[in-house]
Parts: structure tokens; sequence; C-alpha cells
């Protein structure tokens, strides 16, 4: 008997066939949505049943809620698994999904709720003994005394961030107090526009910080655990390009603190599922971000460096099972990195949709190749670029660098144009190779 009686992967791409094939280990019965524009993705062409839910954009398809709700009920689906993207993180849709009779493969409404609204979530991250970055502790308010205030205490420079915002939008930074005022009112515009809150607050914007992350896994049974952390401080207009875990060069006392803290916030907030803390860090302190409430794209590294599969430990929690391991069991070996590769001009990184004529995956020891890819796939230009994640495992982090270099020149796509070069320079930087690059150097190395 299957733990889930059948699953509703809802989403597209290399994540959906990555929750296929979980499925499959678990003889889980599938069942793909896609858009007209997806009838020929790997995992549509793999699963039990496929349902097309809309055409080509995303608003009619793979965001049409009543769609994926109805193709749910059709396919007799008994949970739903959101991916990431998409609607992985829309509180809303889980809370739909539940009240229609189906498992949402993620957090239950009230955690998930909380930490998708950042200034909530920094707060409760505060009590639960969380580190956090120094700010406003809350929306900036009307008083524009009371304003200049919090920013002196925090110390320029501050950033004005959207609490609504992600993705690298709704931000702003200001390094004098004379812009600070209509920095926020400029922000607020924006924000309003384009999340329909208009709320911001404020934070120390931290001059050369690293992108470090805490995967954890809670079963929302008083149970909770951390697989480490993942250094993705290579970003490209704060999306990020290339990750590796662990991040190198962190005191272990530290790495340990901050771990446990958010394996007790996890317990704290009853969270379900796998999940995401995300840290500025710097000068060997860590300062939370955000929360994901999802499995993230990086999530492979976590897998090669302690070989336990969080998508298969997602679906066992939405099942109502207990976690399957605890946190003295939980060992991390060697070093992992991955390396996204996109569909786009490696110089302009404007996208490159088209068909693929040749797709030729790299392989060995320790070599890893998520990729909804064939020879003869035509990549459409309406989603996403992301088409590969090349994943290289190794005793240590040079032998892991030494395995990707080899993997990305042995990467083959023809037919459209990818940002392999980018990674086959970045497997050779010398700065990258020493480790603990900050969130700033990418964008600078390509502007130089």
């Amino acid at each position: 008997m299957p733990i889930l009686e059948k699953v509703l992967i809802a989403n597209r791409g290399e994540i959906a066939l990555r929750v296929l094939r979980a499925c499959k280990e678990l003889d889980i019965p599938t069942v793909a949505v896609h858009s007209k524009a997806d009838r020929e993705l790997k995992h549509v062409l793999l699963a039990d049943e496929a349902v097309c839910i809309g055409p080509a954009p995303s608003i009619d398809s793979y965001l049409n809620v009543p769609a994926i709700i109805s193709a749910a009920e059709v396919t007799r689906a008994t949970a739903i698994h959101p991916g990431y993207g998409f609607l992985a993180e829309n509180a809303d849709f889980a809370d739909q999904v539940e009240k229609s009779g189906f498992i949402f493969i993620g957090p239950t409404r009230d955690p998930h709720r909380l930490v998708g609204r950042k200034v909530a979530a920094i707060q409760a991250m505060k009590e639960a003994g969380v580190p956090t970055v120094p700010g406003s502790d809350g929306p900036i308010t009307g008083d524009d005394e009371q304003t200049l205030a919090i920013a002196r205490r925090i110390g320029y420079p501050v950033i004005v961030k959207a609490a609504a915002g992600g993705g690298g939008r709704g931000m702003r930074v200001v390094h004098e107090e004379a812009d600070l005022l209509s920095s926020i009112q400029v922000t607020q515009s924006e924000a309003a526009a384009a999340f329909g809150s208009a709320v911001v607050y404020l934070e120390k914007f931290l001059q050369r910080p690293r992108h470090v992350e805490i995967q954890v896994l809670a079963d929302g049974q008083g149970n909770a655990i951390h697989l480490g952390d993942r250094d993705c401080s290579l970003q490209r207009r704060h999306q990020k390009v290339l990750e590796e875990a662990p991040a190198p060069g962190i005191p272990q006392d530290v790495r340990d603190a901050v771990a446990e803290s958010c394996v007790k916030a996890c317990i704290d907030l009853g969270y379900r599922g796998a999940g995401t803390f995300e840290f500025l860090y710097e000068d060997e302190g860590f300062y939370f971000i955000e929360m994901n409430t999802r499995v993230q794209v990086e999530h492979p590294v976590t897998e090669m460096i302690t070989g336990i599969d969080i998508v298969k430990e997602q679906l066992r929690i939405a099942s109502g099972l207990p976690l399957s391991f605890k946190q003295s069991e939980v060992t991390f070996r060697g070093h992992a990195f991955e390396c996204r590769i996109n569909a786009e001009d490696p110089k302009t990184f404007l996208p490159s949709p088209g068909k693929v004529t040749t797709f030729h995956a790299p392989g060995g020891l320790g070599v890893r190749v998520d990729s909804h890819l064939y020879d003869g796939y035509t990549v459409p230009p309406y989603y996403d670029s992301l088409i590969a994640k090349i994943i290289c495992y190794g005793e240590d982090r040079s032998i892991a660098l030494a395995k990707m270099r080899q993997a990305l020149d042995e990467l083959v796509v023809e037919g459209i144009r990818t940002n392999t070069p980018l990674h086959r320079e970045l497997a050779r930087d010398p700065e990258f190779q020493k480790g603990g690059v900050s969130i700033h150097y990418l964008e600078k190395r390509l502007q130089e």
C-alpha cells in the first residue's frame, strides 16, 4: 500500500520530473498537469495520467487554481505537490487544496501564512532565537522622525524592503539620511503596484555578505531536524547561479548554533514539511532574511552530502508519517556543487528558447544531472529558463570542483544557447576556488 494513494504534480520542468521519480520509488501513482505548450515534457510522458489545464501563459495554466483542483478531482488524486515557484508558497492555494479535500504536500496553513509575511516571520524567528538582521522590527509608520531615529540606530547603509516582495524586487539601498524618506516613498509606491501592498520595513545593509541557508525537515508532530547548510552566494540580479554544500569557511560552533536555532523555530511554529532558512552571513554572524516553505532548486547538493532524499521525506511527512531520521542519525560527508544551466545567451542573458537538436549529459562517479531535456525537445519561451542542473560530489571541495569542471566540459546542448560557458569560467575562477565569495562577487565580475 503506497503512503499516498495518488499525487498530482502541479508544476513543470526538472522539478516535476524530480517529484515524479520520488513518487515512482515509493510506488505512488502520479498525475501530471500541463499547459498546451508542455505536452511533450518528459514527466508528462512518464506520468500515469496527464491532464491539460490551459494554454501556454502561466496565469491560464500553472497558476490556474480552479483548473488544478478540477484535475485532481477528475483523476481522483489524493495529494498535490507544488514543486517550487508558481503556487508553491501561496498560502491561499495550500488552504484551497486542503479545503477541497486533498493533501497539500507542504506546510499547513498557519505556519505557511506566517513565514510568508516577512515582517511577521522575522519577529517569529527572533522569538525562537534565530539571529536576525538589525532592523525596524516591524513596518515603517508615517512618523518621519521615528523612522529617521530607527535608521540612525541601525546604522547606515540601510535597505528599504517591501514586506510582500521577493526575487530581488521591492528593495532599495540608502547610504545617507538625506535620501531615506524619499527612498521609502518610492519603494512604497513600487511595492503597492507590484505586490498589492505598500508595507515596507528597514534593515541593516551588510557590505560584503554571503548567502548561506539551512535546510530543515519537520513532521508537524514535534520532530524537526536540519540537513546542514548551503552557500548560494554566486548570484546575478538576486537570482542564484551556482550553489554548494556545505558552505566553506564557517566555524563549526557558529554553524551548529544557527542550525539548532532553526530546528527550534520549526518546533515552535509547528512547521510541517521541507523548508529553508535563508541568511546573510558576514564576519561569523548569521542574519535571518526569510524562510522558504518548499523544496528548493538547490536541494540536490544537500542530498549529495547527507544521502537523504528530501522529496521522498516530503511525501512521507504529508502522509502523516513521522520523520525517518533523528538528528543524531544525520551524517555529513564530502562536498557538492550545483550549476544551474539556463536556456539563455551566456553574455547578454537574453532567453534562448527553441529546439534542442543534441543533448549529451555528463556522467561518472559523483555526477548527477537533473534535467527534463532530450534530443528533439523544444524549450518554450513562456517559462523560467532553467533547463538542467549539474550536481557533482567529491570527498572534499577541491575534488568536487574538479569533477564539476569535467562535467561542464562534457555537457553538450545544441540548437539553443545556454549559460554553460559562464559556469565553465566560474569553475576555474581563482577567487571562487578559494571559497567564500560575497553575494556581490559575480555581478562585479560580469561588469568587469
